[in-house]
């Protein structure tokens, strides 16, 4: 059987990576939790990845966050069919030849996102970018395409101690010990900028050399906090530029000896919590022309409304995507810090979980969801977003009045814990909808393994409240 041929894009990338020096290309696929796994190839293996893909083992698909797999893979099914990612056996990465870069904290070396596929060649049915694929193409088979802009809150310390000793290790091992870069608590500050700026313009770099469109960095509210924000994009291209921003800050300020986190609320004394905030618009495909500008009253739009109804009427079931691990319920538990608590919607209020920017004749107008956690994985949530968005829209769903008091409003609260996030979305039938069958089991058992390890753990707060007082008294 002939090799299969190469195309234009593939022909230029091997070009391109010669004429650049690589060595190595870095094949990556994005996982359930949206984190990059892959493989490193010399650069004289690309030609032929491009051709017949790079095997993986299959187990990759079926981790938690503690990287244990759990799916019985050694049985004869592993819950999708007999025979089905059993075994451990390979999957194929194919590599994408449009996301080809070369990384500038590591010249020598280049970047390539992947699809799955099975082993027959078929798309792997919960692939994170196989799924937001099929979102963004229901909404295009309606003459609609969704333009988004990211605005990315995360943590950056000094590390003082590693914890690289043989105890250190284990599923999860032991996290880093750090320091304050900054005091923090002077938002937007220049000396605090200033203070932080070596980090900033380091990152910035980098980004800019990956060809991310940055459009501002800022120093947030708590220590060692900034947040990224980034000119806008379709889905998919912005869901790519967030797990490569996410990557590359962690690899770059490691470098220097500092660690990145886009965990929500880390421990640490008066820290603040971390979020992530989408602004989405539709678009006519045929015009360009933004669906969502209010009209020459100052109403939204019929199409703005029904889109925020439906993000409203399936924010519990999809809350497990926006917000899936157990620390980001933190972010919802503290009233009055600019983080939402309910599922409303507001006119240009930063308290909700919704804040409508609309306005007659003005190309920018947009909904920002301001609900979802930076680690969260961003196709699982953007495609969760054009699902609700788009049911309201085919449903004619009509949205509630405007909350101008967002934290004294009697619309009903997000999930508080990610078991009762866990809860929502296994009871509601819209997930098999939006993501078709067996997505909601597969992501729920993942979820579920943590939750109950979770549960299953003695906590530091536990610890403090029941340890010395339920105790045999001192003879």
């Amino acid at each position: 059987m002939p090799a299969p041929s190469l195309d234009d894009a593939a022909r230029t990338v091997l070009s391109d990576a010669r004429a650049a020096g690589v060595e190595t290309v870095r094949i990556s696929f994005v996982d359930q939790h949206g984190i990059l796994r892959g493989k490193v190839l010399p650069l004289s293996a690309l030609e032929g990845a491009f051709r017949n893909g790079v095997s993986m083992t299959s187990t990759l698909l079926l981790k938690d966050t503690s990287h244990r797999t759990v799916f019985p893979v050694w049985s004869d099914d592993a819950g999708f069919g007999d025979g089905v990612l059993t075994g451990a056996g390979d999957v194929i990465m194919r590599p994408d030849p449009t996301t080809f870069r070369v990384l500038p904290w590591s010249p020598h070396s280049a970047w390539m996102l992947a699809d799955i596929e099975m082993a027959d060649g078929a798309p792997f049915p919960f692939s994170s970018r196989h799924l937001l694929r099929q979102a963004v193409n229901r909404l295009a088979a309606r003459d609609m395409a969704l333009v988004t802009g990211l605005e990315l809150e995360f943590h950056v310390f000094r590390v003082t101690g590693p914890n690289l000793g043989h105890g250190d290790s284990g599923m999860p091992p032991a996290a880093p010990d750090t320091e304050l870069l900054a005091h923090g608590y002077q938002y937007l500050t220049e000396d605090r900028y200033d203070a932080l700026e070596p980090v900033m313009d380091a990152l910035r770099r980098a980004a800019e050399g990956l060809g991310l469109p940055v459009r501002s960095m800022e120093v947030e509210f708590g220590p060692g906090q900034f947040e990224f924000t980034f000119d806008p994009a379709d889905a998919l291209t912005h869901a790519d530029n967030m797990v490569l921003f996410r990557a590359m800050a962690k690899q770059v300020c490691r470098r220097q000896g500092l660690h990145a986190t886009f965990m929500t609320r880390p421990q640490v004394p008066n820290g603040m919590a971390s979020g992530w905030h989408l602004h989405q618009s539709l678009t006519d495909r045929a015009s360009g022309r933004n669906l969502f500008m209010a009209g020459p009253d100052g109403e939204v739009s019929g199409i703005a409304g029904a889109w925020i109804a439906g993000l409203l009427a399936h924010a519990h079931a999809t809350c497990l995507l926006s917000t899936p691990t157990v620390n980001g319920y933190k972010r919802y538990q503290n009233a009055f810090q600019l983080a939402p608590d309910r599922v409303a919607w507001g006119r240009d209020n930063k308290g909700t979980m919704l804040r409508a920017l609309m306005r007659p004749d003005d190309p920018a107008s947009r909904v920002e969801n301001r609900v979802a956690e930076a680690a969260a994985n961003p196709y699982l949530h953007m495609a969760s977003q054009i699902a609700a968005g788009l049911d309201g829209i085919v449903r004619g769903l009509v949205a509630p009045d405007p909350v101008t008091t967002p934290y004294d409003t009697s619309a009903p609260p997000l999930p508080r814990n990610l078991g009762e996030a866990l809860a929502a979305f296994e009871g509601d039938a819209f997930i098999d909808t939006a993501f078709g069958p067996g997505f909601r089991r597969y992501l729920s058992t993942i979820k579920r393994a943590e939750w109950d390890r979770f549960l299953a753990t003695v906590t530091d707060w536990a610890q403090r409240e029941y340890f010395p007082i339920f105790c045999a008294p001192i003879p």
